[in-house]
């Protein structure tokens, strides 16, 4: 009968304890990924939100602008439903809206008056 494995078995070279153990995840996380991991990898852009790239600075910032005055509304009309450091809370947050809002206008402002 013949035997399946070779009369010496071929040994690697490398001991066993001394193999990179590619299942292993700390031989993962220490190992630094190469070119070709990294583009054996697809990337996939998500598109399920997404901003129109064709659209210019200007309309963009209008854009956050008015989202902006919109949020900052939302949360000073929840102000009134509230008491306490929930009420406080809150009005930090419409403060910080508020303060975004002023810095998006003042960027359009600057465009409007190079143009």
């Amino acid at each position: 009968m013949p035997k399946v494995t070779p009369n010496p078995p071929d040994i690697d070279p490398v001991a066993s304890s001394e193999k990179p153990d590619s299942n292993n995840p700390q031989n993962k996380a220490n190992r630094t990924p190469s070119i070709a991991d990294i583009k054996a990898t697809p990337h996939k852009l998500c598109t399920f939100f997404t901003v129109n790239p064709d659209l210019d600075n200007e309309t963009l910032l209008a854009y956050a602008c008015e989202s902006l005055a919109s949020a900052n509304v939302m949360a000073t009309d929840l102000v009134d439903h509230l008491e306490g450091t929930s009420r406080n809370a809150l009005l930090g947050i419409a403060q910080a809206i508020m303060l975004g809002e002023l810095a998006v206008n003042r960027v359009l402002d600057r465009i409007e008056a190079s143009e």
